[in-house]
């Protein structure tokens, strides 16, 4: 089972990614772990995108393309994979589908978590963050129990700078001219499932493995 996770920063389709790879007992990769890997281990590949990003630049499609499939060439991706943060443009999404198709594979699902831009501005703006020991708070769904200080530390919480209203605008921008297009080019693949993702995190996952069983 090899899945796409769609949708817009804040939406939770990382959460959900690793909840699906549990659940099938398959990887959960994101591009960024997989570029790390390959630099920390000095692969030919790494050393490549290491140009690229030392420079500020982003990595060539066509080069995160080959380092993706070499990645999921891997034993444990036998079963299937759940591939987090990409693609994240129609070029990415077609070169990566003219080289799976090549190996004579392809994706079988993109699941598009689907949360409006309000939901989004809420959840995001209402994070906040323990710089000293990483706890995560909500103001609304998760507060600490001493307003503005971490309930396992004691220091200051942080409202992180791309949690920001005006940073996670421009985020929903860049997503809804750059990435949103993907839902229609995996729609009409006949490979696309939407969940709400507006409900509780549970509830979403359970939708999600409802329309991975059809």
């Amino acid at each position: 089972m090899k899945i796409i996770m769609l949708g817009a920063p804040g939406a939770g389709k990382g959460t959900q990614a690793k909840k699906i790879a549990d659940q099938y007992e398959i990887p959960h990769i994101s591009t960024g772990d997989i570029f790390r890997a390959n630099i920390k281990n000095g692969t030919e590949l790494g050393m490549e995108a290491k140009k690229y990003m030392d420079q500020g630049l982003l990595v060539p499609d066509e080069l995160t393309v080959k380092i993706l499939l070499d990645r999921v060439a891997k034993e444990d991706c036998r079963n299937g994979y759940v591939l987090d943060g990409f693609p994240r443009t129609i070029p990415q999404a077609e070169v990566l589908d003219k080289a799976l198709k090549e190996r004579g594979d392809a994706i079988d699902y993109a699941v598009d978590v689907d949360v409006p831009d309000e939901n989004i501005v809420k959840r995001m703006s209402g994070r906040r963050a323990c710089l000293s020991c990483g706890a995560t708070y909500h103001m609304e769904y998760i507060p600490p129990k001493k307003d503005g200080v971490c309930d396992r530390c004691g220091n200051v919480l942080t409202l992180r700078d791309d949690d920001k209203e005006e940073i996670v605008l421009k985020r929903l921008k860049a997503y809804h001219e750059q990435t949103q297009p993907l839902i229609q080019f995996y729609k009409e693949k006949d490979v696309l499932r939407t969940v709400d993702g507006t409900k509780p995190m549970q509830e979403v996952f359970d939708s999600i493995v409802a329309v991975l069983s059809r």
